[in-house]
């Protein structure tokens, strides 16, 4: 469904993202992980085209999208999350993603009185807020929502999206401790029997552990593996170079 070939995004010299093989497919579940400034989020960055990439391509479903803007991935079917929240405090939460689902189909974010009176419209959000377990907090002002319920807020606003790729960069930032296991739930959900596929970058190995069909660990921008966990964990590679480290 998605695959990069030796993507590659060099500032200068410095590889930042170093001749990356990765291939997603329908359905599966396909955890990264790596330390701080191995290059995670910036190869989100070039999958979902907010960088440019030096060298390599990204494709979805066999076709070419290295060129595309960010908007016209998202319209083939890639959505993405951020590291920091995207949702707008000052509107409710069914209001946040009315408008999410009413840009998906090509209407004015100015629009939003409007969307918020089409059924269709208003059918898809709650649907997608049902979906993440936020369906009782509709009316609440997005800006009150715990970090927890924030970030399964942005799930709900990539699902308006109707993505069939999602990347998840770190949904567990900042998420309490008692609040991990029900986000975990949520994102798991998220492939099912729908053969939607995630991409997931997450510093929790518990959670990845849990998650993950495959792993694919980053190391200095390079891929330095990407198996099953199990596979993973007991590769001395990986061992010797993160052996006492935060992954």
């Amino acid at each position: 469904m998605l695959a990069t070939r030796g993507l590659t995004w060099r500032i200068g010299e410095v590889a930042i993202v170093d001749s990356v093989y990765l291939d997603l497919a329908p359905g599966e579940f396909l955890g990264v992980i790596g330390p701080n400034g191995a290059g995670k989020t910036s190869l989100f960055n070039l999958i979902t085209g907010l960088r440019r990439a030096t060298e390599g391509r990204v494709a979805l479903d066999g076709q070419d999208i290295s060129s595309l803007p960010p908007h016209r991935r998202a319209r083939l079917g890639l959505g993405r999350t951020f590291q920091a929240s995207s949702v707008f405090g000052s509107l409710s939460v069914r209001e946040n993603v009315r408008l999410a689902v009413q840009a998906h189909r090509g209407g004015s974010m100015k629009l939003w009185r409007r969307a918020a009176a089409d059924r269709e419209v208003a059918a898809a959000a709650d649907a997608a807020l049902e979906r993440v377990g936020l369906a009782h907090r509709g009316a609440a002002l997005a800006g009150t929502l715990a970090h927890g319920e924030k970030r399964k807020l942005e799930i709900a606003l990539l699902l308006a999206g109707e993505p069939r790729v999602m990347l998840l960069d770190e949904p567990m930032a900042g998420v309490s401790a008692e609040d991990v296991p029900e986000l975990v739930t949520v994102i798991r959900s998220l492939t099912g029997d729908s053969g939607r596929s995630v991409l997931m970058v997450e510093h929790h190995m518990d959670v990845i552990l849990e998650l993950a069909d495959r792993i694919a660990v980053m190391h200095h921008g390079a891929l330095l593996a990407c198996d099953t966990p199990e596979t993973v964990m007991a590769n001395p590679t990986v061992q010797e170079a993160y052996l006492g480290e935060s992954l």
